[in-house]
């Protein structure tokens, strides 16, 4: 499925001439190397009024960008997995407030860490049980092996758990491992991103019965017409995945990162809610629409339009934000200012960020730079393909941000 501009960009509020500034600008960060290539879509009140590709989705192949190329998503798998818990709690299958280890008792009695080190870390019982909604605004206490900033951190690594899991593990298995791990923080203290996506993902597949990737094409993929979301690439779509790169420390230009790009050529063992899928421009624009609309595309309502504006307010503790919650790790973007909602950052206050978001806008990336955003106020979204890791390495979204706000005149 491909997507291409729906409206005379002016007819919505936008210059076009100011809009082409966007290609101009990040056409630079091709032509000099730190990126391969690039897809980006504007759209407000629901038309696309810019939608543009530009260089190579594999270099070395001399495979030019189109408009269905397919882009490893990674955490932009986070929001769809969130509607998706949602859609459940809709149906009354669970409430936010319950203890997941009802679900998964691998995490009834979890242990938070203390002091010492990943040969001797010492730890406490954790005095509030996990519960549904720290999953969802990653205030649970779990965390990621790649963040390198913390002991615990360093224990998931040790156990195998780093940017990716062990080949071997299935979602079960590894939700059983991160409830054998510490915590990094007693739950609901804190912000700390985190496996907690997948572990909702879990929890999903317990509540429903089905496996997550079934829920997913049944409940949210197929309704929507989201035909190129998928787990992995095979056959003749194989040659529309674009190629994955890393930023060389010394020159700063795009590398082939073969390793991990091929992963996307294999069924997953493991189902990763929270970084697992693989989706096209056209795809994720339906997903956005949905949003923007308030739970309804076409015809097929997912959720109730009070669910989406609950889930994109800030649910951060105190109502703080994560520049005073957060344990770090996010040097790619402002964290003051930003709360985060149910699977959602949402923009609470602009000012910090330097740059003229809307209030109640919100938001995610992936963590090979792609990312998005829902502006309902302005009734905008936008998105930016591309595949360099990691996502810190180019200011790409508050530059994005910043040239599409400029251009909105009207």
């Amino acid at each position: 499925m491909s997507i291409a501009r729906s409206i005379d960009p002016a007819q919505v509020g936008f210059d076009p001439a100011r809009l082409a500034r966007i290609d101009e600008h990040f056409g630079r960060y091709v032509d000099d190397g730190r990126l391969a290539g690039w897809q980006v879509v504007v759209t407000r009140r629901g038309e696309v009024a810019h939608c543009s590709t530009y260089g190579l989705r594999d270099r070395e192949s001399g495979a030019a960008v189109q408009a269905d190329t397919l882009w490893r998503i990674y955490s932009m798998t986070k929001p769809i997995t969130s509607v998706a818990a949602m859609i459940l709690w809709e149906e009354g299958r669970f409430e936010l407030t319950d203890e997941i280890g009802r679900w998964l008792p691998e995490f009834a009695d979890m242990r938070v860490y203390s002091k010492g080190s990943t040969l001797k870390p010492y730890t406490v019982a954790a005095i509030e049980p996990i519960r549904v909604w720290h999953l969802l605004t990653h205030t649970a206490g779990l965390t990621y092996g790649f963040m390198q900033t913390s002991v615990v951190d360093g224990l998931y690594r040790a156990a195998g758990y780093d940017l990716y899991p062990p080949s071997d593990v299935d979602l079960a298995g590894a939700c059983r491992a991160f409830g054998e791990l510490p915590l990094l923080f007693q739950p609901g203290t804190a912000w700390g991103y985190s496996v907690a996506t997948d572990v909702l993902g879990r929890l999903i597949e317990v509540v429903s019965g089905q496996s997550l990737d079934s829920f997913l094409t049944e409940r949210i993929l197929r309704p929507l017409g989201m035909e190129d979301t998928r787990w992995y690439v095979d056959g003749a779509d194989a040659a529309r995945l674009a190629a994955l790169y890393a930023a060389d420390p010394k020159t700063g230009r795009a590398v082939r990162h073969d390793a991990l790009g091929a992963l996307a050529y294999e069924k997953p063992a493991l189902l990763s809610g929270g970084g697992g899928l693989i989706s096209s421009a056209a795809d994720y624009h339906r997903f956005t629409q949905l949003l923007l609309r308030g739970g309804e595309l076409d015809g097929a309502r997912l959720l109730a339009p009070r669910t989406v504006r609950f889930m994109t307010r800030n649910h951060l503790p105190g109502g703080r934000d994560l520049g005073t919650l957060s344990t770090g790790g996010f040097a790619e973007t402002t964290l003051d200012g930003i709360g985060f909602g149910l699977g959602f950052a949402v923009v609470e206050d602009p000012i910090p960020s330097r740059v003229p978001s809307s209030v109640g806008e919100y938001y995610w990336g992936g963590v090979a730079s792609t990312a998005f955003w829902v502006d309902p106020v302005e009734q905008i979204t936008a998105m930016f393909f591309t595949q360099l890791m990691p996502s810190s390495t180019w200011p790409i979204r508050p530059q994005l941000r910043q040239l599409v706000y400029s251009a909105l005149v009207g």
